[in-house]
């Protein structure tokens, strides 16, 4: 009715009134559509300016030095790639929590980016990258690499990479929702494997999708302490090389199943520290 009443008072208006009033509503759309791009490149300097501070005081402190890696992660706007609540804390030192119970992180900058450095992907090479979460992780990679497969197991936050990563003109990669510990044997052998938190161990089915020759990175141990290490494929052999220590929860399906001796011997020494 409001909008009716509105377009009536022109009905019935002088043609100099309705060219007046034309006039003032294209001026006040003109300036509306300025603030808005203004606003917009704004919040676009504003995201430049947190990624170069997150490089600078992250990134090339922890001795990465490689220039596309260093580029990649300039290109890539994070705070879009983490939860919304998220957003304020995006390029802060520190892994973002993600999923329904909060027990899987996109990796600290610091960890993510000495673990590309060390791979040195090659814009020739197809990756596999385990636990995406939203999607950051393939949309860096996929700057450095041919294709990048990646693959979330939570399937909500897999659909919603999939909507981030085809909104952001990354074009030379896919999400697979699907578990982690089994990969995506359809797109194998891979030049690459990338695991996206930490491990115990790496199950038989990823192991066999590297590609002779292939590197792959693994953050082995606990929750807290990890060591980083870079493993080369060789037959059927991966060779691991300890690289740098970092921290990342351990990722479903890569933790080892412990026996009940194993169990019981650690319940004991437990109970006799206290």
């Amino acid at each position: 009715m409001r909008v009716e009443q509105g377009l009536s008072r022109y009905a019935v208006m002088p043609i100099w009134e309705v060219d007046e009033n034309c006039s003032q509503l294209k001026s006040v759309a003109m300036k509306m559509a300025y603030s808005a791009s203004h606003l917009e490149r704004l919040i676009m300097d504003e995201s430049a300016d947190s990624r170069t501070a997150m490089v600078d005081n992250q990134v090339r402190p922890s001795d990465v030095t490689k220039f596309p890696v260093i580029k990649a992660l300039l290109s890539v706007p994070r705070e879009v790639f983490v939860p919304p609540a998220m957003k304020p804390v995006a390029y802060a030192d520190m892994q973002i929590p993600i999923g329904p119970n909060r027990d899987r992180v996109i990796l600290d900058a610091r960890n993510f980016a000495k673990m590309l450095d060390t791979v040195d992907i090659q814009p020739d090479e197809l990756v596999l990258d385990l636990g995406c979460g939203f999607g950051y992780s393939a949309a860096v990679i996929s700057r450095l690499a041919q294709a990048v497969v990646a693959v979330e197991e939570i399937a909500e936050i897999a659909e919603e990479a999939e909507v981030l990563l085809t909104r952001h003109n990354v074009d030379n990669a896919i999400v697979i929702s699907a578990p982690l510990a089994e990969g995506s044997a359809r797109h194998c052998p891979y030049d690459v494997i990338i695991v996206e938190g930490g491990i115990e161990y790496v199950p038989d089915a990823i192991a066999g999708q590297l590609k002779d020759g292939g590197r792959i990175f693994g953050m082995f141990g606990g929750e807290r302490v990890c060591r980083g290490r870079l493993g080369r494929k060789v037959g059927k052999q991966i060779h691991w090389r300890n690289e740098f220590d970092a921290s990342a929860p351990v990722l479903p399906g890569f933790r080892r199943e412990r026996s009940f001796e194993s169990r019981w011997k650690k319940g004991q020494a437990f109970a006799q520290v206290f």
